[in-house]
């Protein structure tokens, strides 16, 4: 699997992003040491399409597989391509305050501790529906890591299309996220004009 191994802050940093969205609460001193000089338009379309990459954790095969889905689907293309990487499994559990980071969240994803209706789930991109009910396994509620991961993320907002139960580590998709809903400084316009060239 690939991993990327750059430091978080200087990827904010040369992609020109607040690591708030990552859910990182500490801020880089440093600035960029190169000269900013001015993008071309090609320049900005494939920053945009790198910053969702790196907020959402997705790779470059598995995003250009959702832009294609995207394609296909009733509606606008960008609006489409970040409903779908919202609805993300692992995006989702960030969401609800059960974990500090969307890597943190890919993680309890990873290591089962997530129902979906019921079921085990874990695959980070399984894509939620309006209606689907999600929790943490009952034998894992009680553990140390929510505890703390409430008291320090409990303070996060959850979006208006997700319902959540902090107490009993439960949440319900309402409806699927419209792009107003999505706070992700992200033009998916310019990853649309990249894509269609």
């Amino acid at each position: 699997m690939a991993v990327d191994r750059v430091p978080v802050l200087k990827r904010c940093r040369s992609l020109d992003l607040d690591p708030v969205f990552l859910g990182i609460d500490k801020k880089s001193n440093r600035k960029a040491k190169r000269q900013q000089r001015k993008l071309s338009e090609y320049g900005l379309q494939l920053r945009e399409k790198q910053k969702a990459k790196f907020i959402y954790g997705v790779l470059e095969k598995p995003f250009r597989n959702y832009y294609a889905k995207a394609e296909r689907m009733d509606g606008q293309t960008g609006e489409n391509l970040m409903t779908m990487l919202e609805s993300r499994l692992d995006n989702v559990v960030f969401r609800l305050g059960w974990a500090r980071t969307r890597r943190e969240a890919r993680q309890i994803v990873d290591h089962k501790h997530i129902l979906v209706n019921g079921k085990q789930v874990n695959v980070p991109s399984y894509l939620v529906k309006a209606g689907d009910v999600i929790e943490v396994k009952e034998g894992k509620k009680s553990s140390q890591r929510y505890k703390d991961v409430m008291e320090s993320a409990g303070a996060r907002l959850v979006p208006e299309w997700l319902e959540s139960d902090k107490e009993n580590l439960k949440g319900r998709v309402i409806e699927l996220p419209k792009r107003e809903a999505i706070d992700v400084p992200v033009d998916e316009m310019l990853i649309v004009e990249l894509y269609s060239k």
